[in-house]
């Protein structure tokens, strides 16, 4: 469900601190596949449209990509020894280890941290893999039961990345580096040429 990398790349704020990146290679996936399909129809519309059309697609093309990239390749999470930077569709959140409150997992995966709850777009939970760990955890223990005490519980991949942060947050609330309030920078890059988009779409549709 989630990747994994040794380091943040260098146009995130913080790479010295990032050394575990949590995304979903299936959004990632998905991602590009959409964004092929989006400029593989507006580019069409461009080259081959007549009147009013290509003017229609090229708004189309900047309303329609930031969203996608928001939404599919843009999520991610990053976790170092001070802190937290989780990556959203719109926000960039920055999360001293010493300011979060609590990490969980529901219907989703969200972090507490300053009196807010902040969702981890990058941690998606699945219910049907937590189902199948479930089951998987009653079948090993009904085999052996001391074996699955050695190994311990069998969890869903995002329960056990939820696990993990959980333990990193614990260990590194102490840290000098670790103290601070959480900082959220919008992703003003993604959000002004969608807006822009959506604008030039609708004036242009209004007026033909």
């Amino acid at each position: 469900m989630t990747s994994r990398s040794p380091q943040e790349p260098a146009s995130e704020p913080g790479p010295e601190y990032a050394d575990r990146c949590y995304r979903s290679a299936a959004g990632i996936g998905s991602g590009v596949l959409l964004l092929a399909l989006i400029g593989w129809l507006g580019g069409d519309a461009i080259v081959r449209g007549e009147g009013d059309a290509p003017w229609l697609a090229l708004a189309g093309l900047l309303f329609a990509v930031p969203l996608t990239i928001a939404f599919t390749v843009r999520p991610a999470v990053w976790a170092g020894e001070d802190r937290l930077l989780v990556r959203n569709p719109f926000r960039t959140i920055t999360l001293p280890w010493a300011s979060v409150e609590a990490v969980r997992a529901g219907y989703s995966s969200e972090v507490l941290a300053g009196g807010s709850k902040y969702q981890l777009w990058a941690i998606p939970v699945s219910l049907r893999q937590r189902k199948t760990a479930a089951r998987r955890a009653a079948r090993d223990a009904a085999q052996d039961v001391r074996a699955v005490a050695h190994e311990g519980p069998v969890r869903a991949p995002s329960d056990q990345v939820i696990e993990d942060l959980r333990e990193l947050a614990e260990r590194g609330a102490s840290r000098e580096g670790a103290q601070g309030v959480p900082v959220v920078r919008w992703a003003y890059e993604l959000i002004v040429p969608a807006l822009v988009g959506l604008v030039l779409f609708v004036c242009l549709a209004a007026v033909g």
